[in-house]
């Protein structure tokens, strides 16, 4: 049980990491398509 729970919470931490890098990626993304759009006004 105990090991079932650690694994639990390494999983947990690495969502946390993935959800913060592709929301990372996803602003980036915005902002390079915001530009774009402002640059072809």
């Amino acid at each position: 049980m105990h090991a079932l729970m650690r694994t639990d919470n390494g999983l947990g931490l690495l969502m946390r990491l993935n959800w913060d890098r592709a929301l990372s990626v996803v602003t980036i993304f915005l902002a390079l398509t915001a530009g774009a759009w402002f640059g072809s006004l």
